[in-house]
């Protein structure tokens, strides 16, 4: 950045860029947008990120985002409980709740195995899955990871872990191949989770 861009300016230009999706002229508007601002609307929007971080953790039994543990969904005792989803991202949970369908609870991954990134299975929330499904409750598990190479080798791994001790079904292929979940619409989310299929070997 030149010199004529003050330190602080420069410095927020950079953590907004850091940001999924933000480039660095998305960054710079973002920035100077906030220098233009009312000094309580950048003051509210550092109040929200302090508190963001200071109230939110991970549900200790599906692990979503929450301010309460166990979280809203697995603390309705109207939810069935022997249904699991299977989802990659936190994001996904809003996704498939936004069909108003599905009364069952989910596992967050958060991921999906990659190993060009350097994500492999011990860097997910996979153990717990497991661990979820042998306390013996569980009798159906749905794979709802994205449809995709990444999505479709974490299916499969969790597939050979719980092969022959629950149902494993995977969602019908609505979802655009290479498509997040958390883009697709409602109907064809509902179609997916209305035509899942019993996990193959092969799949």
């Amino acid at each position: 950045m030149t010199k004529a861009i003050p330190r602080s300016v420069t410095r927020l230009i950079d953590e907004f860029s850091r940001l999924p999706g933000i480039g660095p002229k998305t960054a710079a508007r973002l920035t100077y947008h906030l220098l233009r601002a009312p000094d309580e609307q950048a003051l509210a929007l550092s109040e929200a990120l302090r508190d963001l971080k200071a109230t939110t953790r991970y549900c200790s039994v599906c692990y979503n985002i929450t301010e309460e543990d166990p979280c809203p969904i697995c603390s309705d005792e109207g939810r069935d409980r022997s249904l699991i989803c299977v989802v990659e991202e936190p994001l996904d949970v809003i996704a498939i709740e936004r069909t108003g369908t599905y009364r069952g609870l989910y596992h967050v991954l958060h991921g999906a195995i990659n190993p060009v990134e350097g994500i492999g299975p011990d860097q997910l929330r996979i153990r717990e899955l497991v661990a979820r499904v042998e306390r013996g409750s569980v009798h159906e598990v749905i794979m709802a990871t994205n449809v995709g190479l990444e999505g479709d080798a974490t299916a499969m791994y969790i597939h050979r872990l719980l092969k022959g001790k629950v149902r494993l079904t995977r969602l019908a292929r609505g979802l655009p191949v290479g498509g997040d979940l958390e883009y697709a619409d409602s109907v064809t989310l509902l179609g997916a989770l209305e035509g899942r299929r019993e996990m193959r070997d092969e799949d």
